[in-house]
């Protein structure tokens, strides 16, 4: 069986060995994206793994299948990136990974949002300019004196809201469909509730098509407490910078910090010399009110093993059972 994988960073690539060794598949990587630039490279390959930013339109869909491949996996939760009724319709094999490591997005949702309340970057930015003026804006409230509202409280919401919990008492979570143990870890309150009484708002709410776009928008922003800390580390799609970016200027917003942009494609996994977006440039010159990072939640150890060896699995059960229980 011939694999071929795309956006393999070098880290990575030890770990796609390593797990192949008990599955023996014919493995070929790329550190590159797939594009149409690239797309004759999956010629002749039983397998394609993408990633969240191999965006598969039905035009690319449709040379894929030309070319042969017939099993379609992607190493991610979302699917967003597919044309999911395109790929149906050629007949693809399609799996998921429904979960490869909800602490490891879960920690970066909590480090940024301590660093943004603790006012550490701000201190450390003022010092690496040679500035150790202690001043007013670094003056910081404790996690334990602040309100912490988790939206939409899934593994990843979890497994956040249990560290917020270790250092805050008041942690409010929101998910129409809360679970028993989360129960147990927040108080649920409305969206509404939660947006008026929190001082830190970490988002993991998943993507979907025509229901959430710029979900965090004017409306959203409007109903927060002023002076709040925002983080998001779920998806670009749901968040609109533009609003962002106003609340920031006005105050109204404290700080923010983003994992994900809307057009990721234009910035991440490349060294730019400009930013094509004013917005995003305006942005970035908030900092360190304003942190971006390069979609790196899942960028641990045991996330890429984990995405990996699901990834094997999926394509080893569609093999031996022409079936798959993560298939999409």
């Amino acid at each position: 069986m011939k694999i071929i994988t795309f956006r393999v960073r070098e880290v990575e690539a030890p770990i796609f060995e390593k797990i192949n060794n008990k599955f023996g598949y014919e493995l070929t990587y790329y550190s590159e994206g797939l594009s149409k630039e690239n797309i004759h490279l999956v010629k002749g390959f039983d397998c394609l793994i993408v990633r969240a930013n191999d965006t598969l339109d039905s035009s690319l869909l449709k040379t894929i299948w030309d070319y042969g491949v017939r099993y379609l996996l992607t190493r991610t939760v979302a699917t967003n990136h597919i044309d999911l009724n395109a790929a149906h319709e050629l007949g693809f094999m399609m799996a998921r990974v429904p979960s490869y490591s909800p602490t490891a997005i879960a920690e970066l949702a909590f480090s940024l949002a301590h660093m943004l309340s603790r006012k550490s970057l701000h201190f450390a930015e003022k010092g690496r300019n040679k500035n150790f003026v202690v001043d007013p804006f670094g003056f910081s409230k404790e996690l334990k004196n602040s309100t912490i509202g988790v939206v939409s409280v899934g593994k990843i919401g979890l497994a956040a809201a249990k560290m917020f919990k270790a250092f805050s008492p008041n942690v409010l979570g929101y998910d129409p469909y809360p679970s028993n143990e989360a129960k147990e870890v927040v108080d649920f309150v409305s969206l509404d509730e939660l947006l008026k009484r929190s001082d830190i708002i970490s988002v993991h709410t998943p993507y979907i098509n025509g229901v959430n776009e710029k979900m965090i928008g004017k409306d959203f922003i409007s109903k927060m407490k002023d002076g709040a800390i925002l983080v998001n580390t779920s998806r670009g799609q749901i968040q609109d910078e533009k609003e962002i970016l106003n609340a920031l200027k006005s105050g109204k917003l404290s700080a923010v910090a983003t994992d994900v942009l809307n057009e990721e494609g234009k910035y991440f996994f490349k060294e730019l010399k400009k930013y094509e977006d004013p917005v995003i440039e305006e942005l970035m010159s908030l900092y360190p009110r304003f942190v971006l990072t390069p979609h790196v939640g899942s960028y641990t150890d045991e996330a890429a093993l984990n995405m990996i060896e699901t990834s094997y699995e999926n394509l080893k059960e569609y093999i031996e059972t022409k079936n798959c229980k993560n298939k999409i």
